[in-house]
């Protein structure tokens, strides 16, 4: 084998010189499209496994865990008539019927409003006959409804079911049995509150419907009275009481022990 020459010996030393300088250029430059992401090791970084339901070690909001906390100490504490009567709630179907009715004499929005101004004021200035009367609509905010059912001038009551603090209308059952108003409890404020173009609202009230929905009204107001205002079960039964599933492990557990011992003392006695 011919001894290399110094020309075969520089040409191999640039060709080794010139790998080591692509592969330092290479790893200096990223790509953009495909970025490093180290996979983290602290808690958490762990891949989440599958078909397994994690949601109760999620940290829920606060509003979530405190509405979660208070339906179970409803469930779980002894609650008194004026608060348990607001989980009794009419029916779907009810409800169907109450909010159609209810549909038809949502309250004028501002626009609306100015403009059927602009048009009776058109009227008068033609020397046309203007209506004065405004049409029929619900009432709502809290202090308008109470002195509607003082003056007995409330034809149907809806208050809603979910009102936070229930002190806000926690006595106006009382007051609409007290002065003869049929009242009805409704899920929910939120869509008491959408009939009003409003967030939400704790209660409702209509003052007069037309010729039409007269018959509706008086069947809505029987269906009332009978349901609520003259519902006897609502201003004395409590609710609450309900025992938690360890609890009832617990007391059943212990009552089977207590069998046992009883058990095992009737067949010592029979030895005897």
């Amino acid at each position: 084998m011919a001894p290399k020459t110094k020309s075969s010996e520089k040409s191999s030393a640039a060709k080794k010189g010139s790998k080591v300088k692509v592969g330092s250029s290479a790893a200096s430059k990223a790509d953009p499209l495909f970025p490093a992401r180290p996979r983290p090791s602290r808690i958490g970084g762990a891949i989440r496994p599958r078909g397994r339901d994690l949601s109760r070690f999620v940290k829920w909001p606060l509003y979530i865990r405190l509405q979660r906390q208070r339906s179970i100490l409803y469930q779980r504490l002894k609650v008194p008539p004026a608060i348990n009567q607001f989980t009794k709630t009419i029916g779907k179907n009810e409800a169907t019927t109450v909010f159609t009715l209810l549909n038809k004499y949502r309250p004028e929005t501002p626009a609306a409003k100015k403009q059927r101004i602009k048009e009776a004021a058109a009227a008068e200035a033609t020397g046309a006959k203007v209506e004065a009367k405004v049409p029929h609509q619900i009432k709502f905010g809290l202090k308008h409804v109470t002195t509607l059912i003082e003056e007995k001038k409330a034809d149907l009551v809806l208050i809603a079911n979910d009102v936070d603090p229930v002190e806000l209308v926690l006595w106006m059952p009382a007051l609409c049995r007290k002065m003869g108003v049929p009242f009805m409890i409704v899920k929910d404020k939120a869509r008491l509150g959408a009939l009003v173009h409003q967030k939400t609202a704790a209660c409702l009230c209509l003052v007069g419907v037309n010729k039409e929905d007269k018959q509706t009204l008086s069947m809505l107001q029987t269906a009332a009275k009978d349901k609520f205002n003259n519902n006897a079960d609502l201003t004395k039964k409590w609710g609450g009481g309900m025992m938690g599933l360890k609890t009832k492990a617990k007391l059943e557990k212990r009552a089977k022990a207590v069998a046992a011992e009883e058990a095992k003392k009737a067949a010592a006695g029979r030895i005897h």
